[in-house]
Formats: C-alpha cells, structure tokens, sequence
C-alpha cells in the first residue's frame, strides 16, 4: 500500500481565459518538459530576441520575491 496521496496535474481548465487570450500566436501551454505536473509555454516557431507581448495583467514583483 502507497501512502502517497495523488498529484494534481494542471490542465488548460485551470488557466485563466485573459491569460490564454494573450499568448502571442506562436505560443502554447502544453505539459511542462521540467515538472509533468505543471503546464510550460511552448513555442512553435522560433522568437525573435527582444520580441514582446502582453500585456502583463498581475503584479510585478522583484527578483529576490520570485
């Protein structure tokens, strides 16, 4: 017997709808390649260095608070 309790696994359901209306064109939420866990933004096609897009809806915070 496991006494692990089960992991939640975030889905697109658990995202925000400004947050899907503001990726860029080229970007997508899939399955994080770090914690399977977790949802990561995917790009499908190269990104321009410099390159923005928003707008930023959430509070800024600074580095040492991240």
């Amino acid at each position: 017997n496991s006494t692990e309790s089960p992991v939640a696994v975030e889905t697109l359901d658990d995202v925000p709808e400004h947050v899907l209306r503001g990726l860029p064109e080229d970007v997508r939420l899939f399955p994080s390649a770090v914690d399977k866990t977790r949802l990561g933004v995917w790009a499908t096609k190269s990104i321009l260095k410099g390159k923005k897009f928003g707008p930023f809806v959430g509070d800024k915070k600074k580095r040492s608070q991240v």
